[in-house]
């Protein structure tokens, strides 16, 4: 496929726009988020009972909204499910997303509305910014190598309506693919025939789909999980002897849901996959909530959609409005759900760039450490 240069320069220019003018100003467009916000939780049983529609400063909002984990949530969703719609939400749901499973080893359930399903294309903003930046716009021409989880596991019965619930991976790709120009092989329909299993044979069922549909075409983007990246190089060594550098030609590998993929897990990915970009996302089954946006190893928050708080040493703050180096538990506030502690760690750099670290535990900013300290990155973006 020819793609022609300006047109696509254009188009990638208007859908990244928002994204890069809320990285320019972030108080003003964090803002505007909150009181976008603000108007939807005011529609809900939820919002009504903290008073949404009076709030009026963001002093207001922390007074009013405490700050909730899943587990304090989870009594609020399960109602939700069992059909008190609003509840939580001002607008019917359409699906929901699990987790692969907590510390507890339980799924989490969030459920998804209209609204926030648009909000998931923005897990093509790496890709997009890598072609944009770079003009190699013949990453269109190729596909991108799916290696997601099935965005459809089962059904769960809400209220009299019977709503699919998936993997959040999965979902993110069913709809970016919609929005973006490449064309994911499998495609997420083909991945979710083969079912929702998670044993080893469920993977390689998974695997000798994406090598049968992969193995002739142009892979430019390889996009998904990290780790389930590296298993597929290493299948494809163990059962076909070849390293999926002997096959494409991979420009760029967009993946996300550990810590430390352009550090701990760079040398490896470049080994299997050849001297492709590697860009992180950073996402979870609640919202995609940053991505890369160059060269430098970290990631930058999506201010234009989610309202960012971290709960630091020194008290709540903004996000922006961490000091490079400070470390802090993230909050952030959804269409869904206000004020979530997401149980993530988060380390401000430089301005506009953070790095997830890890979970809330108090040994995480000694991993962190450590995985600097063996990689030789100490620190640097």
């Amino acid at each position: 496929m020819n793609i022609d240069p300006q047109t696509a320069a254009q188009m990638l220019t208007q859908m990244l726009k928002p994204w890069h003018d809320s990285i320019a100003t972030p108080a003003q467009h964090q803002e505007k988020v909150l009181n976008s916000l603000l108007k939807d939780y005011a529609k809900t049983e939820y919002g009504k009972e903290h008073g949404a529609s009076q709030i009026e400063t963001l002093a207001d909002y922390r007074r009013a909204f405490p700050i909730y984990t899943y587990e304090e949530y989870k009594p609020t969703i399960e109602k939700v499910m069992a059909g008190e719609i609003g509840l939580l939400l001002c607008e019917e749901p359409v699906g929901w997303a699990i987790t692969r499973g907590t510390t507890q080893g339980s799924s989490k359930f969030i459920p998804m509305t209209a609204t926030d399903l648009r909000m998931r294309i923005s897990a093509g903003r790496a890709m997009m910014n890598y072609a944009l930046s770079t003009g190699r716009f013949e990453l269109f021409s190729g596909v991108n190598l799916n290696l997601n989880f099935p965005s459809v596991v089962g059904k769960v019965n809400v209220g009299e309506r019977e709503l699919e619930y998936g993997y959040s991976s999965g979902i993110y790709t069913k709809y970016v693919s919609t929005f973006t120009p490449i064309r994911s092989v499998p495609s997420q329909d083909e991945i979710d025939a083969l079912g929702g299993g998670k044993s080893i044979r469920d993977w390689e069922q998974r695997f000798e789909l994406a090598y049968a549909k992969c193995k002739d075409e142009n892979v430019t983007l390889v996009g998904g999980v990290c780790p389930t990246a590296l298993r597929f190089g290493r299948y494809l060594r163990r059962v076909y002897k070849v390293y999926p550098k002997d096959m494409w030609k991979t420009q760029i590998m967009t993946l996300g849901s550990v810590p430390g993929i352009n550090t701990r897990y760079q040398p490896a990915l470049n080994a299997l996959y050849g001297p492709a970009e590697i860009r992180e996302i950073y996402g979870a089954t609640e919202g995609m909530f940053g991505q890369q946006l160059d060269a430098k190893r970290a990631w930058v928050p999506n201010y234009d959609m989610f309202f960012f708080e971290v709960l630091t040493r020194s008290g709540i703050k903004m996000m922006h409005e961490m000091r490079p180096g400070e470390m802090g538990a993230l909050v952030v506030s959804t269409p869904i759900l206000p004020r979530y502690r997401i149980g993530d760690t988060i380390m401000a750099f430089q301005a506009p760039y953070f790095r997830c670290i890890g979970r809330e535990k108090w040994t995480t900013p000694l991993r962190y450490a450590w995985d600097e300290l063996t990689s030789l990155n100490f620190g640097n973006l």
